[in-house]
């Protein structure tokens, strides 16, 4: 690879490049609601024809879903495959948004430029900055440094329901040495880092019911059992008032984590309270012993993420409702069994629940923990390039969050796979006026083209 010559021209075709992620950023790819099922199907469309002129030979895959997207280079074999997802979250509260969630726009921070939209970080503006480095390559040397997959799917803040499927079905297409994703963050705007592990998943929405129907709170309340008020006591009591997760053998299989891991994060010279002040907050939760990144990447959780019932429009409605809807989620660590956890979380509740009361469940997919060989070549090539590239040591830090997809390649495909992300935690993913440093963009492209050259001297 002309190394330096790619470098230049990521360099002078920087607002060509920022032109691209615009376009797509976009499209309303939310994958949550189906009435934007077409929006995501024109995104899709869009990513075929833009890999077709970097010089992939591309295809939209259909699903029972929202389609994939495939895309190989030239040349016999397999080497890397890349993945990424096109979809994005919904924009809701949309009145926090202070710009329009998908018409990007570039903004002046205090931290310097960020491109503002929706999917601007997670993942539009990741994965355009691997095919950025792609173009940049095939314009300069004119071909691939290896031979080069490409995987996009449309599922992947839905839990990824064809994912699995089409993975199995396409093993020899899509198995190749190592797999690329780039869906997870910096240290911080200075630092690049490499994930070594991953929390696993497991998601649980639940449903109880007390009154035939809604009720009127003044000829009924204070003699009938109001579902909001039960549920919020069920909810109250998975947690100790050490911070524990207070379901019976939710526990089982945590592992410590290695003194070696310990003591590189302790080198990152952070602290609770630093990390609680960017968030407006002063006070620490959690579990007692445990500094914040052990609670963040290597202890597993808890947490409500939706609670609901009655009447929640604008005005007021004086009702006790029949039902109440909360949607809870744990994160999980070392070998815990997110299948395991789901029977002792639903007999607690059902044990819990107080009479003339049901509960039902939906049953979403759990995912168990990731743990990355720190040790391997790949990761010393790619923590190589990052160094090269910013000018600061890479650093191996643990992922709070969970990337199901690198559990598939593993099981499925056989793969080893690299996790390398350049968002930052203030890039308010999933949340409004979600942003992407331009920084992050530009020096993401160039970071791509130099692990590529790395990788594909060893492969």
């Amino acid at each position: 690879m002309n190394l330096e010559l790619i470098l230049k021209e990521l360099d002078e075709s920087k607002t060509l490049a920022e032109n691209r992620l615009f376009e797509l950023l976009r499209f309303e790819s939310i994958s949550t609601n189906s009435k934007y099922k077409s929006d995501c199907f024109k995104t899709a469309e869009w990513l075929v024809k833009h890999l077709e002129e970097i010089g992939f030979s591309s295809s939209l895959r259909k699903t029972d879903g929202n389609p994939m997207v495939v895309a190989h280079s030239d040349g016999k074999g397999s080497d890397l495959l890349f993945y990424g997802h096109y979809d994005v979250q919904p924009i809701d509260p949309e009145n926090l948004w202070k710009t329009k969630p998908f018409e990007p726009v570039i903004q002046d921070t205090i931290d310097g430029p960020v491109i503002r939209a929706r999917g601007a970080a997670d993942d539009k503006g990741q994965l355009m900055t691997f095919l950025e480095a792609c173009r940049a390559i095939k314009t300069i040397d004119g071909k691939f440094p290896c031979k080069i997959t490409i995987l996009f799917e449309g599922e992947e803040e839905t839990s990824s329901p064809s994912l699995i499927p089409f993975l199995q079905q396409n093993v020899h297409e899509l198995k190749t040495k190592y797999a690329l994703v780039c869906d997870t963050g910096m240290w911080d705007s200075k630092t690049p880092s490499i994930t070594s592990s991953l929390r696993g998943m497991l998601s649980e929405e639940i449903t109880i019911t007390g009154p035939n129907r809604d009720l009127h709170s003044g000829l009924f309340g204070g003699a009938v059992p109001n579902p909001l008020r039960i549920i919020s006591n069920l909810i109250s009591n998975l947690h100790t008032e050490e911070g524990k997760v207070n379901i019976p053998k939710f526990y089982e299989g945590v592992e410590d984590t290695p003194s070696a891991l310990l003591k590189q994060w302790e080198k990152l010279g952070s602290t609770e309270e630093i990390f609680l002040k960017k968030l407006g907050l002063s006070q620490p939760v959690g579990e007692y012993g445990f500094t914040y990144l052990e609670k963040l990447w290597s202890r597993p959780t808890c947490e409500i993420n939706g609670l609901w019932g009655g009447y929640i429009d604008e005005g007021f409605k004086t009702v006790i409702p029949s039902k109440a809807h909360a949607k809870i989620s744990f994160r999980l660590v070392g070998q815990q069994d997110p299948e395991n956890i789901r029977i002792e979380f639903r007999k607690k509740l059902r044990k819990e629940l107080p009479p003339d009361f049901e509960i039902s469940f939906s049953n979403h997919k759990g995912s168990k923990a990731t743990q990355f060989n720190c040790n391997s070549k790949i990761m010393a090539e790619a923590k190589k390039a990052l160094t090269d590239e910013w000018g600061r040591e890479a650093v191996f830090v643990g992922g709070g969050g969970s990337i199901p997809i690198v559990k598939h390649f593993k099981e499925i495909l056989d793969m080893e796979t690299l996790l390398v992300g350049f968002s930052l935690d203030n890039d308010q993913i999933h949340s409004p006026n979600e942003k992407y440093n331009l920084t992050s963009y530009h020096k993401g492209a160039r970071s791509w083209v130099r692990i590529l050259n790395n990788l594909s001297k060893s492969l």
